[in-house]
């Protein structure tokens, strides 16, 4: 661990600029430009390359009608820019651009914007009721990617532990691996059916749209998916090869291998690893990291399965498995040092970021995990050591129940109640924490992959426009929460600098229970126009001191939006509230 953090120190120190999510990085016309004559094209440039959707653009004309445009396409700058050719003879006025794209790491990824041609115009309030980003299709779309992550670990640190350990009876082992197969198989498929409307914001009924689901099929999130389900056929035939207790043969291990790293490669392909900085050494160290966890945490669980009550353990077995995971934990540290410093790029971005936050969340939880560990090897060291038949923890009293259990002899005379828990039990429950915590750093994990690393967060606030002045107007919001624990409840205060069409200055404060400024670990914001399908926007707010803010909010259309507030209010809790705000024109 101190290796560890000297590594991070020296990385996180060195770091320059990248981004990992795309980044809006400029707009031609620009944001709330004034160009004398009509453009006859419209182009967008991101950090990074990006996927286009039939409905990139939606272009408002000064009466909110929509512009009829050609198809999108990439610009002169190649993947990293989308253009769209705009009809000849635009009238005068204010224009609004809603786009909506996909990055290079499967994410999408939307804004606003406006430019005006000839002179401003003021922009209408919209009554057209339209679709939002459909909540349903993204709690899916979530519980799918969560399921896939488990049922992986499930999956391939069982078939390591039969492989590389060598367990006598693999009988009570084949239920995780017909468990973790069938799972990953629903997850992802699951995945494969909800690509089209996640990446559109639709409903899931539009995944029985053939067209939209044909085009899944060729993207690279697609593919990657298909690629799954191909070699999860392939390991089903794998799996019917497991003998019950013959060794398996080293063809049969290395074929094993290169199933479980293929499973790897279409995760690292289609998230954070594929964009950015250092592709290839960040696939490699994606697929790696993935395959280290999947051993350890999956491992753990089979491992338990080994230890179950009334059952003595193998301590060849057992010995095996504790070098294996020692192995795992060096190459989680190694892999997991290289992506926060690819994820993150500085310190600010540890406690400015959302990305930071979880990254903290899970590195205590990784200390947890390894404190948990150490006291697993150490029951380990004791189980080996024991001679055959003994498993009971020298001098500690034993239970009739725990001789019934322990497969110890004892001689007659013996009180029933005199000794003690048996090695196997110790060992069990020292497992059983490791899996508890373990199952928490894979969820945070879950939770990473999906969120904006801290590197493209810092990009895009740097490059976002700056902070409107000398508009009299502000708009303030308070909106009350109740994170359902002691403690959890009270109030936040937005205030919108100037609270009307163009770029805005946002500044928040939370209040506790008493009334007073309260310091929370998170607060996140966002705005959409759900009338006409515009968001939601991020605000992209900081915390500086308890106090947190963002400039260049830009709020493109006048109009009743959504304020929608998460409040994180431990590590564990937190709630999201919303609230209408009325923007000016």
């Amino acid at each position: 661990m101190l290796l560890a953090s000297v590594l991070v120190l020296l990385v996180l120190g060195g770091a320059g600029t990248a981004s990992a999510h795309a980044a809006l990085r400029a707009t031609d016309p620009g944001d709330g430009a004034v160009v004398p004559t009509a453009p006859r094209q419209l182009t967008l440039t991101f950090t990074e390359s990006v996927a286009l959707l039939d409905d990139s653009f939606r272009i408002l004309d000064p009466q909110n009608r929509r512009v009829d445009t050609g198809a999108p396409g990439h610009g002169p700058g190649g993947a990293a820019t989308a253009r769209v050719a705009l009809p000849a003879g635009l009238p005068q006025g204010t224009y609004v651009v809603v786009w909506r794209v996909v990055s290079a790491d499967s994410h999408p990824v939307s804004g606003a914007f406006t430019f005006s041609v000839g002179k401003a115009s003021p922009t209408l309030a919209v009554t057209t009721a339209g679709p939002t980003e459909d909540p349903a299709t993204a709690s899916l779309h979530n519980m799918g990617r969560y399921l896939a992550y488990l049922a992986a670990a499930l999956l391939i640190g069982t078939a390591a532990f039969i492989a590389l350990c060598r367990p006598a009876d693999r009988a009570p082992l084949r239920a995780p691996l017909r468990i973790g197969w069938w799972t990953l198989l629903g997850a992802t498929l699951l995945l494969l059916v909800l690509r089209a409307p996640y990446e559109t914001g639709a409903g899931p009924a539009a995944a029985l749209d053939a067209t939209a689901f044909a085009r899944t099929l060729t993207g690279r999130p697609g593919i990657a998916l298909l690629a799954r389900v191909a070699l999860l056929l392939v390991a089903a035939l794998w799996l019917r090869g497991l003998p019950d207790r013959a060794r398996l043969s080293r063809p049969a291990r290395a074929a094993g291998g290169a199933l479980a790293v293929g499973l790897a490669l279409t995760w690292a392909a289609a998230e954070h690893a594929s964009a950015g900085i250092q592709v290839p050494v960040a696939v490699g160290s994606a697929v790696l990291h993935l395959l280290a966890m999947a051993v350890w945490l999956g491992g753990l669980g089979a491992l338990l399965l080994t230890l179950r009550r009334g059952a003595d353990p193998d301590p060849a077995t057992v010995t095996r498995f504790s070098r294996i995971a020692f192995a795992s934990v060096a190459v989680l540290v190694v892999t997991g040092v290289y992506q926060s410093w690819r994820g993150l790029g500085s310190w600010d971005a540890l406690t400015g970021t959302t990305y930071g936050l979880l990254l903290t969340a899970k590195l205590a939880a990784v200390v947890l995990l390894l404190a948990a560990a150490a006291l697993s090897r150490r029951w380990t060291a004791r189980l080996a050591a024991a001679p055959p038949g003994d498993l009971r923890t020298p001098g500690d009293p034993e239970t009739s129940e725990d001789i019934a259990t322990s497969g110890a002899p004892r001689t007659p005379g013996d009180p029933v109640d005199a000794p003690g828990p048996p090695l196997r039990r110790v060992l069990r429950r020292s497992v059983l924490a490791e899996v508890a915590v373990g199952v928490v750093v894979l969820v945070i994990s879950t939770v990473l992959s999906g969120t904006l690393p801290g590197r493209a967060a810092a990009e895009a606030a740097a490059e976002g426009p700056a902070t409107a002045g000398g508009l009299p107007a502000a708009s303030v919001t308070t909106i009350p929460f109740d994170a359902g624990i002691p403690g959890g409840t009270g109030k936040v205060q937005i205030t919108l600098d100037p609270g009307r069409v163009g770029a805005n200055g946002v500044q928040a404060v939370v209040y506790g229970p008493d009334g007073g400024l309260s310091a929370v670990p998170e607060l996140r914001l966002a705005l959409t126009l759900p009338a006409q399908d515009i968001g939601p926007l991020d605000a992209r707010i900081r915390d500086t001191g308890g106090y947190w803010t963002a400039t260049g909010l830009t709020v493109p259309l006048a109009g009743t939006w959504t304020m929608k507030v998460t409040v994180r209010v431990s590590d564990l809790d937190q709630v999201t509230v919303s609230a209408p705000v009325r923007i000016t024109g």
